[in-house]
């Protein structure tokens, strides 16, 4: 029997992003993805500094992913909104999060 199939899955299809804590940096191996909208169109909004993609991003992988981290992926960066392990029995499976497009800081 398979020890962790998610795992496995992960290893073999997972993409790589780097996952940054406040107790500093790690790569790691995730599924990352648009959250379906109802109307599939992509939420934005128009600012004063241009458009911004308001779409929230699914994240399941390999490393913890909580609240304020922040996420990078194909030159993107992302803030985790919320995040929490899923477990399949007694043991971790993978974390999954909910993720938003990080605001850059103004300069």
């Amino acid at each position: 029997m398979r020890q962790n199939l998610m795992r496995d899955l992960l290893d073999r299809w997972g993409q790589e992003v780097t996952v940054e804590t406040a107790g500093g940096t790690a790569a790691a191996r995730a599924f990352l993805q648009p959250l379906a909208e109802r109307d599939e169109a992509v939420p934005e909004r128009v600012t004063n500094i241009g458009w911004t993609d308001e779409r929230l991003w699914l994240y399941l992988g390999d490393t913890a992913a909580d609240t304020g981290d922040t996420v990078t992926w194909n030159g993107r960066r992302f803030r985790v909104r919320s995040g929490r392990p899923w477990y399949v029995g007694r043991r971790l499976n993978h974390w999954w999060a909910v993720l938003e497009a990080a605001k850059e800081a103004a300069e």
